[in-house]
């Protein structure tokens, strides 16, 4: 049979996500780094509110993170998607409520520092409390994943179907959880709504660093990963590398990250503060310095969580064998993804100890 060559123009090397997101006309914030607190935001008539998209260098394949911004009074109209979706609240305080497929509805209030799930296509809504004061929220979302493998808008937005198996126990949704005792590095909160991550109590996790702390989410039962780590007081965190899209924020204290690929002289900084986002770009070596007398918190949100990693690779990277530590925290030199203090470039302490005398803090970690 003789093909017929055909005059429409080629289809190939499409990228959906990035098509939608041209289609969506809001503002884009493009950066190594961003502080959410400067992301323009715009009308997007998606949400029947303002919001804006980023797009980091080292954000990946899988996720994406949106900016939304409820007006004094304001909403969301009524959402279902067939993506996964973690908020935390920047700024102001308001409520989510869902409704179940049977017309059960369940709500919980939200303010500044709160972190909340979205149930796989739950119709819900936010609602800003405040009449005076604007909420501003971030949202991280498997969206690019699945709109490259379903490339089709109106079955992600508007598929009816209703994974009641995501909704979770009642107690979810006002604050409660399972703590999961795995093991350091490995150990799951599970729920949908935690009200305010400062004050979550955090299992130590020394692998990283003296004083540090870190616990994993099981959030509405979902193949994303969130971990909030703790870093102490004037000390700083072994460097390490993962796969590309951990959008890391900075919750609490002051200091900077330092991130290098294999062979760079020079490193690149990042200063951060509150609302401060950077995802280190795929197996690039960071590694997080604090420079106050307070500690540091972070809240990292990401592809494939603990308890579905979904790839192969992230299986292996947070999953512990039995008797072993996991890839994780296990030293660069047997094959890990972890750079000792004693291994690290000598220039990364002298660095911090300067950074710690201009602020005039004593430094408790010594060699």
């Amino acid at each position: 049979m003789q093909a017929t060559q055909s005059t429409e123009k080629p289809r190939y090397g499409l990228d959906p996500y990035a098509e939608w997101v041209s289609r969506e006309g809001i503002p884009v914030a493009q950066g190594m780094a961003l502080d959410l607190f400067e992301v323009e935001t715009a009308d997007w008539p998606r949400i029947g509110a303002k919001g804006a998209i980023t797009r980091f260098r080292g954000a990946g394949d899988f996720c994406s993170m949106f900016v939304v911004e409820l007006s004094a009074g304001g909403s969301t109209t009524p959402q279902h998607h067939l993506y996964e979706e973690i908020y935390f609240v920047l700024d102001g305080r308001g409520s989510t409520q869902f409704e179940s497929a049977d017309g059960k509805r369940r709500s919980f209030e939200w303010g500044r520092g709160s972190f909340f799930g979205i149930p796989l296509n739950a119709k819900y809504r936010l609602f800003n409390a405040s009449g005076s004061e604007r909420a501003l929220l971030a949202t991280t979302t498997t969206l690019p994943l699945m709109i490259k493998v379903i490339h089709n808008e109106e079955f992600i937005f508007d598929t009816p179907f209703s994974f009641d198996d995501r909704k979770g126990k009642d107690e979810y949704y006002e604050g409660a959880g399972d703590l999961r005792l795995v093991g350091p590095g490995q150990n799951i909160w599970e729920t949908n709504f935690v009200p305010n991550l400062l004050d979550l109590d955090l299992p130590e996790w020394e692998d990283r660093g003296k004083g540090s702390g870190n616990i994993n989410f099981a959030i509405a039962d979902g193949i994303m990963h969130s971990h909030i780590s703790e870093i102490a007081p004037a000390t700083y965190k072994k460097a390490h590398r993962h796969d590309a899209g951990a959008h890391v924020m900075t919750l609490s204290g002051g200091g900077y990250s330092l991130l290098w690929d294999d062979g760079d002289k020079d490193f690149e900084r990042v200063d951060w503060t509150f609302g401060t986002v950077f995802p280190p770009a795929e197996m690039q070596w960071h590694q997080h310095f604090v420079t106050t007398n307070e500690p540091s918190r972070y809240v990292a949100t990401s592809f494939g969580g603990i308890r579905y990693p979904t790839l192969e690779y992230r299986r292996r990277m947070i999953i512990a064998k039995p008797g072993e530590k996991q890839l994780l925290s296990r030293s660069a030199k047997e094959g890990g993804s972890q750079i000792e203090y004693e291994d690290q470039d000598p220039r990364i302490h002298e660095l911090w100890l300067s950074e710690m005398r201009k602020a005039g803090i004593t430094p408790k970690l010594e060699f």
